[in-house]
């Protein structure tokens, strides 16, 4: 079976914002997961875009590593690829509804 995007995407809910204590798919930082062609070795590269709640964000770097670690479990996965944007910023409307209810946001 190849692996998908959703996959990858199930994998990034391991990472968790320390200071929000929810996933990072579900904070809406992951805007893109795009996964290579295979190679020859039938592995892929995957290339993920995301953001941070600000660009100041004191914990940029730990779920950048967390994100290219969750990405990079799949025995399927040659080289991960961790884009950080800032544009579009991020937003509470990003997230997902049950994030917005863990954080009492109505």
């Amino acid at each position: 079976m190849a692996l998908t995007e959703d996959q990858v995407r199930e994998a990034l809910k391991q990472v968790i914002d320390p200071e929000l204590y929810i996933n990072i798919v579900d904070l809406g930082l992951v805007y893109v997961v795009n996964i290579g062609e295979p190679k020859e070795d039938g592995r892929h590269d995957v290339h993920v875009k995301m953001t941070l709640t600000s660009p100041m964000c004191p914990a940029g770097p730990q779920l950048v590593a967390g994100t290219k670690a969750a990405a990079s479990s799949f025995p399927e996965v040659d080289q991960v690829n961790v884009q950080v944007v800032m544009d579009p910023p991020w937003n509470q409307e990003m997230m997902t509804e049950d994030a917005r209810d863990q954080l009492g946001i109505f």
